[in-house]
């Protein structure tokens, strides 16, 4: 088995019995990468040089026997919208293409802080804007399940990596599934948090009231590590939330006996492939087996949410790329023989047809005379979701539903009717509505491809989920499953 294969707490546990060496790990990386990257695509920049560096130094402190922290020499990689000083930061888009950020984002501090050995920047759906990774300005990613298939999105080569041995963990930003959904198509543990509970300070927004970072990781107690070393309060940031993070590796025993469990009959949506019901149905008898209580509950205006959020999130998005405007930095047209012009060419070059159909659908939603009638009333179904989970959360301690209504997809399946595909997110949109927890575990195949199970929780309880994901997985029979990638 390569060390690819092994988790966080199992190379820890190598590193510290001189078992290996940070640098052979983040060269046998490397050398995974030089394999199997050139068919999946998961990456848009690797810092070889940089990794090794931080690898050899680690090692140092290893030798002299001092104690390390559990991410200590562990490769890992970054979403390309998480800011990295020194190394290309692109979002997957022609207008930052060339953007080196002068500081770190706070999660990417805080990780090299705890000794983590930064391979590279992941391949996204540009601006975050996607679920599938096809809007990628530079390539698409593929799915080691299945080449001929998305690995979901927007986080696709984040997950991707992880699934394929690329990175030992990593991180990506979920904004209405962005973690969850590539997630449960290829395979992997995926995790975002409360909003407020990871700091945003240096991720390059989409939707300021919806983006959260998150841990993708092999399996529940890799996320749970990685997550006590993103969470927490940070003053650049003005929507973290100043509360104890507590240690949510205590959190994991394989024990939910007397855990009540809602299953919310509208995130089991019409057109959901059959199997993958079956399949998530599967996982909550197990769960009974296991001793929780099972019960269907319902959320009465989660069908709004999909509609809600492309008001929402489009113009939140309308707002913060107006930046992008040719001046400052990024992409620049230089041809143009006024401002007016510039501005004009930088924009419709610079982003993608996704973003600058969000772009426009935002800017409608505020425009003078649409306000109230789309923004308004939006934010007004917003508060009735997250009102409609309060309500809820009174008498359960987690909700399960399904990570994603289909299996992965073909490329071009869905490209050509945007609708179908914003459908992709009909099981997580609701989840970032209303600021909630959610955490997607594999749950079996369909097909030989992946289906993942969503737990979601109350505010600021990650413990919980995370509880019940790891005795679920600990239970299941789907426990770190690989795919069998076979690259000449």
């Amino acid at each position: 088995m390569g060390l690819y294969n092994y988790t966080i707490y199992e190379l820890h546990e190598m590193l510290i019995k001189k078992e290996t060496s940070s640098e052979e790990l983040t060269r046998s990386i490397f050398q995974r990468i030089q394999k199997v990257d050139p068919y999946i695509r998961a990456y848009l920049t690797l810092a070889e040089e940089a990794a090794l560096k931080s690898a050899k130094k680690i090692d140092k402190l290893l030798a002299a026997g001092d104690r390390v922290p559990p991410l200590a020499g562990i490769p890992m990689g970054l979403k390309d919208n998480i800011c990295t000083s020194g190394i290309r930061t692109t979002c997957s888009s022609k207008m930052l293409e060339n953007f080196i950020p002068p500081y770190n984002a706070t999660v990417a501090g805080r990780l090299i802080e705890n000794g983590a050995v930064l391979l590279g920047k992941l391949n996204m759906d540009e601006f975050a804007m996607g679920s599938s990774t096809e809007n990628s300005r530079f390539f698409p990613t593929r799915n080691p399940w299945d080449l001929e298939r998305v690995p979901g999105g927007s986080s696709g080569g984040s997950v991707a990596a992880v699934a394929a041995g690329e990175a030992i963990f990593t991180l990506g930003s979920d904004t209405g599934g962005s973690i969850r959904q590539p997630a449960s198509f290829c395979g992997v543990v995926g995790m975002k948090p409360t909003y407020g509970r990871v700091s945003r300070y240096g991720l390059i927004a989409y939707a300021s009231s919806l983006d959260q970072i998150g841990p993708i990781t092999k399996d529940v107690t890799d996320c749970a590590l990685v997550l006590n070393s993103i969470a927490g309060h940070d003053p650049l940031d003005s929507t973290s939330v100043d509360r104890d993070v507590p240690d949510y590796s205590s959190a994991l025993v394989p024990e939910i006996k007397g855990l009540k469990i809602g299953i919310p009959q509208e995130l089991f949506p019409e057109g959901m492939e059959k199997q993958v019901e079956e399949l998530v149905r599967k996982a909550i008898e197990k769960l009974e087996e296991m001793g929780a209580v099972c019960e269907e509950v319902s959320l009465p205006h989660t069908p709004y949410a999909l509609p809600a959020y492309y008001l929402v999130a489009p113009a939140e998005a309308s707002s913060n790329l107006a930046r992008y405007d040719g001046v400052r930095y990024g992409f620049r047209d230089k041809d143009a023989e006024d401002v007016v012009t510039m501005f004009m060419k930088t924009r419709s070059e610079g982003f993608g047809e996704e973003v600058k159909r969000r772009i426009m659908l935002g800017t409608y939603a505020l425009s003078s005379g649409y306000y109230e009638a789309y923004y308004l009333k939006a934010l007004k179904v917003r508060t009735l979701i997250r009102q409609d989970f309060d309500l809820v959360f009174k008498n359960y301690d987690v909700l399960v539903s399904p990570a994603s209504p289909t299996v992965p997809f073909k490329f071009g399946e869905k490209s050509e009717d945007p609708l179908s595909m914003y459908k992709s997110d009909l099981c997580t949109i609701p989840i970032n509505m209303a600021g909630l927890p959610a955490i997607s575990v594999p749950c079996g195949f369909s097909e030989g491809l992946p289906v993942g199970l969503q737990f979601v929780g109350k505010p600021f309880d990650e413990e919980t989920i995370l509880r019940a994901a790891f005795a679920y997985e600990q239970n299941s029979g789907f426990h770190r499953p690989e795919p069998s990638l076979e690259v000449n």
